[in-house]
C-alpha cells in the first residue's frame, strides 16, 4: 500500500511527522525556483554575512566550484562542497561586507550566467591586506542548477589590482 491510509506516504502520518510537511514544501519551493532567482538568494545570503554550514541549503551534496586563475588564487581550482563552505566561513572573518552588483544575467534551462561586479570591504589587516581596504573583482560566473539548489559555479574573478 503506497499511498493509502496507514503507510508511510499517507496524509495521516505526513501530517504527524513533525518537521515532514515543512521539508516537503520546502523542496517543493526549490524546486520551483530558477536559476537566476537560486543564485540571487546565494548573493543575498553572503551579503548579510551568511557563512559555512549556513549556506548548505543552497547547494546540492555534490556541488563544486571551478576558479579559474586570479590574484587571489593564482594557480586556480576546484573545491568541494566542504571545501566552499569552508572558504565562505574564511572570508566571511576576513570581510566586514560584501556585495554584488549584478550588471548582465541569462537564463539557459538550468544554467544561470552572470556578469558582476564584486566589492568586499577588509574587517582587520591581514597579509597583504589592511583593515578597511576595498577590494574590487569584476566576474563571469557560469551556475548550473539542479532541483532548486546549485550544482556547480564556474567563475572567472577579475581582480583590480590592489591598493
Amino acid at each position: 500500500m503506497p499511498c493509502g491510509a496507514g503507510s508511510a506516504h499517507s496524509p495521516e502520518r505526513l501530517w504527524r511527522t513533525p518537521g515532514a510537511l515543512t521539508a516537503l514544501a520546502g523542496k517543493l519551493r526549490r524546486m520551483t525556483q530558477t536559476p537566476l532567482q537560486v543564485v540571487r538568494a546565494l548573493h543575498r545570503a553572503l551579503e548579510a554575512g551568511k557563512s559555512g554550514a549556513e549556506l548548505r541549503a543552497l547547494f546540492t551534496d555534490d556541488a563544486k566550484t571551478i576558479e579559474h586563475p586570479n590574484l587571489i588564487k593564482p594557480a586556480g581550482g576546484v573545491a568541494t562542497l566542504e571545501r566552499m563552505l569552508a572558504a565562505s566561513a574564511t572570508g566571511a572573518e576576513l570581510l566586514a561586507r560584501q556585495s554584488y552588483t549584478v550588471h548582465h544575467e541569462l537564463e539557459l534551462g538550468t544554467l544561470a550566467v552572470l556578469r558582476l561586479t564584486w566589492t568586499g570591504v577588509i574587517r582587520r589587516s591581514v597579509g597583504p591586506f589592511r583593515e578597511g581596504q576595498e577590494l574590487k573583482a569584476q566576474i563571469a560566473q557560469f551556475i548550473e542548477t539542479r532541483d532548486g539548489r546549485i550544482a556547480s559555479i564556474e567563475t572567472f574573478d577579475c581582480y583590480e589590482p590592489f591598493s
